[in-house]
């Protein structure tokens, strides 16, 4: 063994205190680090070290080169994309996924893929599923909605009467995918399975909404005959909308079509009684999206993909292999996913949930509903800002009152960046911005702290 390395094993106790200290030290600063550190020239790359040196000199090189400039996303007001942070449990379940570095693939090693079901679970009745949908851990929600995707399209092949898993997509034809306010990851998603990003199908929202008009979704329907694929919205990006899942689940009685429900933050309005109801009909759905690297706030990358056709998940995902485990009836995560390897992504989310429980979570979903409520009135009330959707659940979506260009808005965006970060959108033509809540850190205070510093950077712009 390397002398270096040898000595770094037995010093492991030592180095891991090391560590542990960084990470409070990261940690106890992230409300007065800056949100976004300001830009600066970037660090030309060093070479490759030829010689060890040791854990001790890479934690040191670490902090002094690369901490600094590191965002602080896991703290309160970095309010850009739809970004969580990282649970006290959730953050020891990732350590001690590392820790222990399972390939939770595998009935041969079966402890890891038993923890995964158990969380997948907890984690269908915290959304108000049922045992008809089985689920699977993944790296994310462009990931977990590929994969509902792919199984989608061995359903059409099963209606057509072939398999595009064996035969390919272009056994299919053309095929029709349905949707009013698609989140950028469908395209990209149907490119990946060779659909083709033109096989998708705007379909017409309601006015005002970005939810889809199901009499326009019926209309879509009956254009062309045949099984086609709709993918409805519990949660839009720009404006959280949510399209009526009752009501496309009635199309089916005249229409067939596989249901894919892109539920990635969403979801989590089952939690809140209050809002519950956007979710209502979520049950009925063939395949869902939920990324719980959000409003779960576990450590990136982490998320589930849902599906009540399990068989035809292990279709398009079988590996054959005489040291992987049999189909079966219930087969092992490897003939599940596009990943052979699959670390122990359900640790951080099983610590979570079994520190915090049903309630834990909750309080931390309407908590951040809360703050949204709160900057979106406190960005009416001021004349710098218009606000361009009703808050509905954690999104506040608001451009500049006057001038609302992007280069503006550009600069207001990076004028707050120290203190509060929020991320460029376009929303009904208009160039807009986004603050979207779903940090368990987040309070009112920090809502005060982001409205200040937006509304005095408008008033130096202007």
């Amino acid at each position: 063994m390397d002398r270096t390395l040898a000595a770094d094993l037995a010093r492991l106790p030592e180095l891991l205190d090391a560590t542990r200290g960084a990470a409070a030290d990261a940690l106890a600063t992230l409300d007065a680090r800056p949100v976004v550190p300001p830009a600066g020239k970037p660090h030309d790359p060093e070479p490759l070290p030829e010689h060890a040196t040791g854990t001790d000199a890479a934690l040191a090189a670490f902090r002094d080169r690369w901490e600094p400039r590191l965002s602080a996303s896991a703290g309160p007001r970095y309010l850009g994309f739809v970004t969580g942070g990282a649970t006290p449990a959730a953050l020891a379940g990732d350590w001690l996924t590392a820790v222990h570095d399972q390939n939770s693939n595998s009935a041969l090693d079966g402890g890891g893929q038993d923890l995964e079901r158990e969380t997948v679970g907890w984690l269908r009745d915290l959304f108000g599923l049922t045992a008809a949908h089985s689920g699977t851990f993944v790296s994310g929600a462009t990931m977990s909605n590929t994969t509902g995707l792919a199984i989608a399209r061995e359903w059409l092949g099963e209606r057509l009467g072939v398999s595009p898993a064996e035969d390919g997509a272009a056994a299919l034809g053309p095929v029709r995918v349905l949707s009013g306010a698609p989140h950028s990851s469908i395209a990209k998603a149907l490119s990946v399975l060779g659909l083709g990003r033109n096989s998708l199908v705007r379909v017409p929202t309601l006015p005002g909404r970005e939810a889809v008009d199901p009499a326009a979704l019926e209309r879509a329907l009956a254009d062309t005959p045949g099984p086609a694929v709709v993918v409805a919205n519990a949660g839009t990006v720009n404006t959280v909308d949510f399209d009526d899942l009752r009501a496309i689940e009635t199309l089916r009685e005249r229409h067939d079509f596989w249901l894919h429900t892109d539920a990635a933050f969403g979801a989590f309005a089952a939690l809140s009684p209050e809002h519950a109801h956007l979710v209502d009909g979520l049950d009925a759905s063939d395949s869902v999206c939920v990324d719980l690297h959000k409003w779960l706030n576990v450590p990136y990358d982490s998320a589930v993909q849902f599906t009540r056709r399990r068989d035809l998940q292990a279709r398009v995902f079988q590996n054959s292999a005489a040291y992987l485990g049999p189909l079966g009836d219930h087969p092992d995560l490897v003939h599940l996913t596009p990943e052979n390897s699959h670390r122990l992504r359900a640790l951080a989310a099983w610590f979570t949930l079994r520190a915090y429980g049903r309630q834990g979570h909750r309080e931390i979903v309407e908590r951040d509903i809360a703050c949204a409520r709160a900057l979106g009135a406190a960005l009416e009330a001021d004349p710098a800002f218009t606000v361009l959707a009703p808050v509905r659940l954690n999104v506040v979506c608001f451009t500049l009152a006057e001038a609302p260009t992007p280069e503006r808005l550009t600069a207001l965006r990076e004028a707050v960046a120290t203190e509060v970060f929020v991320t460029p959108t376009v929303y009904g033509g208009t160039a807009a911005l986004r603050a979207a809540f779903s940090n368990w850190r987040t309070t009112q205070a920090d809502v005060r702290r982001a409205a200040e510093a937006l509304g005095a950077a408008a008033r130096e712009i202007a």
